[in-house]
């Protein structure tokens, strides 16, 4: 009979590498938002940068308070909004040292949370090292950012702030999602200044340390051409380098 235990943790295990390779069902809510004619010109990227896959993985939902953390033009800053709907809340967050290179995209978004329908879209500039919110979160969102916070124009600010402050601002229960380029195993934060990339085990390890649990992982941006040697700007890689999409949770309060 001892070999019952050992084939029953081995059935589990399978079944749990099963489900975090599955696909994310796409809930209607976030289809229809994908759909959504206010993000026309977007579109055109959505097969390749998986949009409603992405925001499906996140768990975002009419109701929900969002944090976009470095949002670029809003390419999800539009879909969280439809998402979470006139009840919920999407907070773009510029931080300070990004927003001095990079002010034309948080007018952008400005300009868009004033239109019709993305009215709940509230565009904030703070220190990278000083992330609040102003009402608790049930998600926080960064797409190809995270690598930026150790290099030196953003202060540089060590990751372990940031992440100390986004457990603060989530629900018990509410999710980070970190996307981002990857690099070679075992680089930790060698090139996230040169390459613009980082390592994902640095990433799980300095996310558990702030006291999330790994929730999964999402493959849809998983490319095995990418060496990982290569500056993400590279035209030999650009728009198809390899990326994680992590996600973490801040636990549930003890009862």
């Amino acid at each position: 009979m001892k070999w019952i235990i050992p084939a029953v943790a081995g059935l589990l295990a399978a079944s749990v590498a099963m489900a975090q390779k599955a696909p994310v069902a796409i809930a209607d809510y976030v289809a229809a938002a994908v759909a959504d004619p206010g993000r026309e010109k977007d579109r055109v990227n959505d097969k390749r940068r998986k949009v409603g896959e992405l925001v499906a993985f996140s768990g975002a939902k009419p109701g929900d308070r969002v944090l976009e953390l470095v949002p670029g033009s809003g390419y999800f800053t539009r879909v969280f909004s439809k998402v979470v709907g006139p009840k919920g809340n999407v907070y773009a967050v510029w931080p300070t040292e990004y927003d001095n290179v990079s002010h034309p995209d948080s007018d952008k978004l400005r300009a868009v949370a004033k239109q019709p329908g993305y009215t709940n879209i509230n565009v904030l500039i703070q220190p990278a090292a000083k992330l609040t919110a102003p009402k608790p979160l049930d998600v926080v969102f960064t797409s190809q950012n995270y690598h930026d916070y150790p290099d030196p124009f953003m202060g540089p600010t060590d990751p372990a702030i940031l992440n100390k402050a986004v457990f603060k601002a989530l629900k018990p229960g509410g999710v980070f999602v970190i996307i981002d380029h990857v690099a070679e195993a075992g680089s930790g934060q060698r090139d996230t200044d040169t390459l613009h990339r980082i390592d994902p085990a640095i990433v799980k390890k300095q996310l558990q340390a702030a006291g999330f649990e790994f929730v999964g992982e999402s493959k849809v941006l998983r490319n095995a051409k990418d060496d990982h040697k290569l500056k993400v700007f590279d035209p030999k890689i650009r728009r198809h380098t390899d990326q994680f999409a992590y996600k973490f949770r801040k636990p549930l309060a003890k009862t």
